[in-house]
């Protein structure tokens, strides 16, 4: 699938390590973050989700592999995308890059399960499953179809 969706975030003093690195845990903060502009980008939000449709889309997994550190003021883009959709469950992937010289510092995706609000495993709303496969204009830095990220 293509339609990578790009967030920029400048890394804050907070999310570093005595060492002056990012702490291994914001990359998963990070990934939530470009996973909800994803969706904003595809005309819709989390909560609009949970409210209107009793849909959410819970954590069932998640996998990152750290490639670089990132450091305190360093501007790093998040490149988030759908890389697969089923009727009950679906995986976002992740690309985290130093935006000064496109260093990859991490990877990753995680897997979500469509419940409703008492926790009961459901299918995700068409609609939803419509607007995540769109295919937005793509970025400049998109990666070509026919060419997988390294």
């Amino acid at each position: 699938m293509n339609g990578w969706h790009e967030t920029e975030i400048r890394v804050r003093y907070a999310e570093t390590d005595k060492m002056g690195i990012v702490h291994h845990s914001n990359y998963l903060i990070w990934f939530e973050l470009g996973r909800s502009e994803f969706c904003r980008a595809r005309g819709f939000s989390y909560l609009e989700m949970e409210e209107q449709e009793n849909a959410l889309m819970v954590v069932a997994e998640v996998y990152c592999r750290y490639k670089s550190p990132a450091y305190y003021e360093d501007l790093v883009t998040i490149r988030t995308n759908v890389a697969d959709i089923r009727s009950r469950s679906l995986r976002f992937i992740y690309e985290i890059y130093r935006a000064s010289n496109q260093t990859l510092l991490a990877e990753g995706e995680t897997l979500h399960v469509v419940t409703d609000k008492n926790k009961k495993v459901r299918s995700l709303p068409e609609t939803y499953k419509e607007k995540l496969l769109v295919i937005v204009e793509t970025e400049e830095n998109s990666f070509p179809d026919d060419q997988a990220p390294s």
